[in-house]
């Protein structure tokens, strides 16, 4: 485990490869698992302001069971995620039309409509977060949906930590990011 200001990464983190593999696995992040995506309170917020402008981004299933169920929910557990078309796929998920599954948040992001990518959880992924009392976890997700996305980072040398880059450092910001690489250089 490395500590870094008031977080503990995995060495997992920094020792696994990927790098997403998305022709391989169509996105199927998206549509397996038992829950939605998690959510941060900030992202419900976010969502409660700005789903009409998401709303033209995503499809006719995944508008209809928004607004059956909100644009959020709160799990099993009690924390918040994404609602499910039926307990499939993220009702935010839109798919190509070779069946690739993608985020309607993102499109709409990259379209300029809103200024959040897509929620954090889903832009970390593999990692995932857990908050403590007085500390945050940052731990590595081993899922077999993302066999591919192994391989791959295997095959090109890409640890998680760079994979996610971009995503650590909006989660956690650029100071925390180089004393993780720092850590990292400093014990290879």
């Amino acid at each position: 485990m490395i500590s870094i200001e008031n977080t503990l990464v995995s060495d997992d983190v920094i020792s696994k490869e990927f790098i997403c593999n998305i022709s391989k696995c169509k996105g199927e992040c998206c549509v397996a698992g038992e829950a939605g995506a998690p959510l941060e309170k900030n992202e419900v917020s976010f969502l409660e302001k700005n789903y009409s402008k998401i709303k033209p981004f995503l499809s006719q299933k995944g508008i209809k069971s928004i607004e059956n169920q909100g644009v959020y929910v709160k799990g099993i557990d009690g924390d918040l995620e994404t609602p499910l078309v039926e307990g499939k796929e993220c009702a935010y998920t839109v798919f190509s039309d070779s069946g690739v599954a993608s985020c309607g948040i993102e499109k709409a992001h990259q379209q300029g409509v809103v200024n959040f990518q897509k929620p954090i959880s889903c832009h970390l992924y593999p990692v995932r977060i857990q908050n403590y009392e007085k500390m945050t976890a940052v731990n590595y997700h081993s899922w077999s949906v993302c066999s591919d996305a192994c391989s791959l980072g295997e095959s090109l040398k890409i640890p998680v930590f760079v994979f996610v880059k971009e995503a650590l450092i909006r989660k956690f910001g650029e100071h925390w990011y180089l004393e993780l690489t720092k850590h990292v250089k400093k014990n290879s």
